[in-house]
């Protein structure tokens, strides 16, 4: 062999092992971290033998004699499957994520320090009842248990061994029952009100006047899309399910403008946990069925909560289970938990299932300010202002001081924004949030957890303070039913859509929030279901006080209203019909759009792309080629309707609101909103803007797809990325490589019941989707369905890091699993936790 070619081999031959041992030391690194799931272990501080028993899905179903040992091994299982989560989160809901990742993450910490969810946090766990203390601090001493068996890097999870590597991560502290708890604040975070509708309103009003900015905001279409309670109303201090005479519904609220573009920019600092940044896709779908049209004679209920793609997905399956039930251990528990957090969250007992969506109260007002020095202006006074420093420490950097500055509604969110100086009148924002109060939402949870019966459950949903969620519930006994909770503030003056002047205190809110026994509930509606879907809770006409301006417009509420009604035509309803309702994808707004653009005179190659949508069906299949052209219209015609009128900040991102603007215009051809102002010497009509919408869609495919409209795919756009929340963002290709997966072709559209969301403004990406779906059998508990959005595992490589993704993405489910006798059929690993 030539000897440069012997050189050549040799060095080749060099590389190749040093891959191979690399490979090898990786596959070390990442399998190490992977939990024991069979034999058993030591756990000190239990005062019995715990068993857990996990499927091939890796869900664990935890068997205990005790309520403290239960939530002590759950604790140790999720620090098990996903403790470097449960880990980030902390450090992120108490602003020090800079502690680890340096100054990149700076805004971050100090938007959550100015909102100080932690420091709420320590405030509240003092007020929680003392079973609820007890149990936090088993989970604690769980996960704590957890981390003192793994005291290196590479034990805990290969992000903790990259992390090393760059010199920082450093070892884990101990976990607390706040850690717990502040979590719940990153929960109602995600999950507030209207407060981004306030600040675009109020960015709106910058450029136009006021009624073309309410142009952007209709009424709730109550003629043509049904509230969630169409019975009862308020008499005599409390809420009643019968009718009741017509009331006057609320006023509109006065204009104020200054400094929000501080306070947006503020706001969008604080990390989105759960919701995407396109929070117009953020909702979810629920329903119940009464037995009386069911298979199983016994109700059906379903819910997928619609929250970011997140890698690993925020739920964890989970079965909690006292091997006896009785008053000192009451648990018997299947469903989706939180890591970082005891107890189920949505899910059922052996008697009760419960299902959340977000009920979208105007739980958080924008109150302009008059701020000079340390001082601010209220009804008449000179006030100081609260003051406090926080320190934030920075990686590879100097600690940071934040002064944070607060008045009597809350504190100043642009305040901690460069440049933003006092200067005159409403020169800053303040945030009255109701979740910056200490609450009892954790007491809800335990009490949820052991509820047997409509009126316990009513009970611990009156302990559901943040967030205000619509609560649906069904039993073995067959009642159905629907709870309004939470903490919902009653205002002096005003509804809560525009920022308000803070100096004046009329639009102060009252002490007391509205009663628990005034909020909206049914059991055993005359329609025999109940649907919840974001949608308006019910008529403010014949119901006050008020709960919000700003709901979902109804489109996925009567579409599922619409196919309950179609499933009950066509005989019993079973859990087949109810997953295949989860799944359904036409688009609400089609069959308004579509005759629409069939009318406006078009030549050019855009005329074939049009023909597709002739027979379409409004279904948006991954394979869809009408879907895809429709969609990529529906996104030309907002940006080239809108984009010109309004600043950055209030321009569309799609969904049912803005389905009903448009069709409002659509009737109005010569609307301003139709001209686009950048175009001098001409003024542009509806069918201006149609005509050029197609053309712009055909071409934007063109160029992606080909030329072949027939060819076209909704899947090809519409994809998912699974992105790991933390070094999945990293900017560093191999190591996002480790973490992220993807790219899943999906079916489904932002106002789909199938409600996988997109952002007109920045591409079809999905921002937003079912993060799990559910269907509770009540007719018999091992007949349930659930499937998550990504896996158990938050261990990277490992065979439940993504193993339920595919399954999702098709729309499959998988069997939920309870009773003891399925648990164990279906286990592939046991474990026993000893004292």
């Amino acid at each position: 062999m030539p000897w440069p070619l012997r050189w050549f081999v040799r060095v080749l031959i060099v590389l190749l092992a040093l891959a191979v041992v690399l490979a090898g030391v990786l596959v070390y690194t990442v399998r190490r971290s992977f939990p024991q799931v069979d034999g058993s272990l030591r756990l000190p501080g239990l005062s019995g033998t715990v068993e857990i028993y996990r499927d091939k899905s890796g869900i664990p179903h935890i068997y205990a004699d005790t309520a403290a040992d239960l939530f002590m091994a759950q604790g140790f299982v999720h620090a098990q499957d996903r403790f470097y989560e449960m880990d980030f989160r902390r450090h992120l809901t108490a602003g020090r994520l800079s502690e680890v990742y340096g100054a990149a993450t700076l805004d971050n910490d100090k938007a959550l320090r100015t909102m100080g969810w932690r420091r709420v946090a320590e405030q509240e766990l003092p007020e929680l009842a003392q079973e609820t203390r007890d149990f936090l601090a088993a989970y604690a001493k769980g996960v704590n248990a957890w981390l003192a068996a793994n005291p290196n890097a590479s034990d805990r999870s290969l992000e903790y061994s990259l992390l090393k590597l760059q010199g920082s991560g450093g070892k884990p502290e101990k976990w607390t029952p706040v850690d717990s708890l502040a979590w719940l604040k990153a929960m109602a975070w995600d999950l507030r009100s209207n407060m981004e509708d306030e600040i675009d309103r109020a960015l709106a009003l910058t450029k136009l006047p006021r009624e073309r900015v309410e142009q952007l905001y209709p009424g709730y279409p109550f003629d043509r899309h049904a509230p969630i309670v169409n019975e009862g109303g308020i008499r005599q201090g409390r809420f009643e399910q019968r009718p009741l005479p017509q009331q006057q519904g609320p006023q509109q609220r006065t204009r104020a403008a200054r400094a929000l573009t501080q306070a947006a920019k503020t706001l969008s600092d604080v990390p989105e946990t759960m919701s995407a940044a396109d929070r117009a896709g953020i909702g979810s779908n629920s329903w119940v069925v009464s037995g009386e049209y069911t298979a199983g004679g016994k109700p059906l209920l379903a819910n997928d909560p619609h929250l970011a793609p997140n890698m690993p997905s925020v739920w964890y399956q989970a079965g909690l289970h006292c091997r006896k039930v009785s008053e000192e251990c009451p648990y018997d528990v299947t469903g989706f938990t939180f890591s970082g957090v005891p107890g189920v969250i949505i899910g059922h007992t052996d008697k009760i299932a419960w299902g959340f969506t977000n009920l979208g109260p105007d739980v958080a007002d924008l109150f302009l300010e008059q701020v000079e020095g340390d001082a601010y202006r209220y009804k008449g006074q000179q006030l100081p202002l609260d003051v406090r420093e926080e320190k934030i420490k920075v990686a590879g950097g100097q600690t940071v001081t934040l002064t944070v500055k607060s008045t009597v509604h809350g504190p100043l969110i642009n305040d901690v924004m460069a440049g933003a100086k006092p200067s005159g009148e409403a020169n800053a924002v303040a945030l009255q949030w109701t979740a910056l109060t200490p609450g009892r939402t954790a007491d809800a949870i335990f009490a949820l957890n052991r509820a047997k019966d409509w009126d316990e459950f009513k009970a611990a949903a009156a302990l559901f303070e943040v967030p205000a969620q619509n609560l649906i519930y069904a039993d073995t006994s067959g009642k159905i039913g629907y709870q309004a909770p939470g903490r919902i503030p009653v205002r002096e003056n005003g509804d809560g859509t525009w920022p308000v002047p803070g100096w004046t205190g009329e639009y102060d809110w009252k002490p007391a929030p509205i009663p628990y026994d005034q909020l909206p509930s049914i059991e055993n509606p005359a329609d025999g279901f109940i649907v919840t879907a974001n949608n308006a809770v019910i008529d403010p006409g014949r119901y006050q006080p008020l709960l919000t301006q700003d709901w979902a417009y109804g489109y996925r509420s009567e579409r599922i209203r619409s196919l309950i009604r179609d499933a009950i035509k066509k005989g019993p309803i079973d859990a087949a019909d109810m997953a295949r309702i989860q799944q359904d994808t036409a688009d609400g707004f089609a069959e308004t759009l579509v005759p629409a653009l069939e009318r406006v005179d078009l030549a050019g190659p855009a005329v074939q792309a049009r023909e597709l949508l002739t027979s379409w069906d409004g279904t948006q299949s991954a394979g869809s080629a009408p879907a895809a052209y429709f969609n990529a219209v529906w996104r030309h015609l907002l940006m080239l309707t809108f984009n010109d009128d309004l600043p950055e900040g209030a321009r569309p991102t799609g969904g049912d609101r803005w389905y009903e603007v448009v069709r409002r215009l659509l009737d109005a051809p010569d609307d301003p909103y139709w001209d686009d102002v950048t175009t001098k010497g001409y003024t542009e009509t509806r069918d201006d803007i149609l005509r050029l919408a197609m053309a712009s869609a055909h071409q934007e495919l063109a160029d992606r797809l080909g030329e072949d409209v027939k060819k076209w795919r909704w899947g090809d756009l519409h994809t998912l990325e699974l992105v790991n929340g933390s070094l999945g963002t990293s900017g560093i290709e191999p190591v996002e490589a480790l973490f992220n997966r993807g790219p899943l072709s999906v079916a489904g559209g932002k106002d789909a019941v199938n409600a996988t969301g997109w952002n007109v403004q920045s591409g079809y990406e999905i921002t937003a989707v079912p993060s799990m779906r559910m269907i509770v059998d009540l007719s018999d508990l091992d007949k349930s369905q659930w499937i998550n959005l990504t896996g158990a595992s938050g261990h990277a490589y490992h065979e439940n890091y993504w193993d339920q993704a595919a399954a999702w993405a098709r729309g499959d489910l998988q069997p939920m699993l309870s009773s003891p006798a399925a648990v164990k059929k279906a286990a592939t690993h046991t474990l026993k936790l000893n004292p």
